[in-house]
C-alpha cells in the first residue's frame, strides 16, 4: 500500500529536509516518528527538498507499507511522535503508480519579506528583511522577464544536482499587507537556491540599485557570478506541488493562508 502525507514544518531548527548523519533534518524526524508508529523502518520520498532554515507548508511525501491503518490514524499516530514544529496535516491512500515527485505538474514557493527600517524580532527566522523601501512596479517588470522557459544558470547554486538548468517559470505573484510582502513562485521545477537568488536580484531592483532591465542581462549571462548574492532562507516557504486532480491530493494546508 502506498501512503501519501502532507507535512508542514518550521525549518528554523533543522538542517534542511534531506536526511543527514546528524539526524537533525525534517526527513530524519519524520522517518523516526513513522518508524515508532509502525514498529518498523520506514523510508520516505519527498516532492521537493528544502534547505536549512526553509519552511514547509505542504511538503508531500510517500512511502510503501503493508500496514493497513485508516488515514486519520496515520495523521494522529505520526504526530504523536513528532517534534512540535513538524506536523502531518493529511494522509491519502493511493496506488503504486503515484509518485510524489514524478507525478507533480508544478511546484510552488512563497517568500515572505518584511520591509522595515527596524529588524524583525518575533518573526526572526520566519521572514526575510529589507531595510530600504521597495518599488513594486520595478520588481514586477523584472519578474516578468523571468516568466517562461529559460536557462536559469545565473540563479543556480554551485551544488545544484539538477540534470538541466532549463526550467519553466509559470508565475510570480506579488501581494502586500502593510509592511509584509508575499511573493509566490510556481514552476515545473526549481534549481538549488533558484528562488533565493532571484529574490536577491528582485530586492536590489526594488531598492533602486539596479534597473528592471538588469534582470534580462543576468538571465542571458547564464553565469551565477553576475547575479545578486543569495538571499536569506528565513522567509522561504515550500507551498507544495500541484497534481492532476485524478490523484485526489489536497491542494494546500490551512497554513497556506496563514502567511501575510
Amino acid at each position: 500500500m502506498r501512503i501519501v502525507l502532507g507535512v508542514t514544518y518550521n525549518g528554523q531548527g533543522y538542517q534542511g529536509w534531506q536526511s543527514q548523519s546528524s539526524g537533525q533534518t525534517v526527513q530524519d524526524k519524520l522517518e523516526k516518528a513513522l518508524g515508532t508508529f509502525c514498529s518498523q523502518r520506514v523510508s520516505t520520498l519527498c516532492a521537493g527538498r528544502t534547505d536549512a532554515g526553509v519552511h514547509g507548508l505542504m511538503q508531500v511525501v510517500h512511502f510503501d507499507t503493508e500496514l493497513d491503518r485508516d488515514t486519520y490514524s496515520w495523521i494522529r499516530g505520526t504526530n504523536a511522535n513528532l517534534p512540535k514544529d513538524i506536523s502531518v496535516q493529511w494522509a491519502v491512500k493511493t496506488t503504486p503508480d503515484f509518485h510524489c515527485r514524478a507525478s507533480a505538474l508544478s511546484r510552488r514557493y512563497a517568500y515572505v519579506l518584511l520591509e522595515s527600517p527596524i529588524r524583525p524580532s518575533v518573526e526572526t527566522g520566519r521572514v526575510g528583511w529589507t531595510f530600504n523601501a521597495l518599488d513594486e512596479h520595478a520588481m514586477r517588470q523584472a519578474a516578468d522577464i523571468l516568466l517562461g522557459e529559460h536557462d536559469f544558470s545565473s540563479f543556480r547554486a554551485a551544488q545544484c544536482q539538477a540534470l538541466s538548468p532549463v526550467k519553466n517559470l509559470i508565475r510570480i505573484d506579488f501581494h502586500r499587507r502593510g509592511a509584509y510582502w508575499r511573493i509566490e513562485f510556481e514552476a515545473n521545477a526549481f534549481l538549488h537556491h533558484m528562488i533565493r537568488n532571484i529574490m536577491g536580484c528582485l530586492v536590489q531592483i526594488g531598492q533602486g540599485k539596479k534597473p528592471p532591465e538588469w534582470m534580462a542581462e543576468v538571465l542571458a549571462a547564464r553565469n551565477r557570478k553576475v547575479a545578486a548574492p543569495t538571499f536569506s532562507p528565513d522567509g522561504l516557504y515550500f507551498l507544495g506541488p500541484r497534481y492532476d486532480p485524478k490523484w485526489g491530493m489536497p491542494d494546500r494546508t490551512p497554513a497556506y493562508d496563514a502567511l501575510p
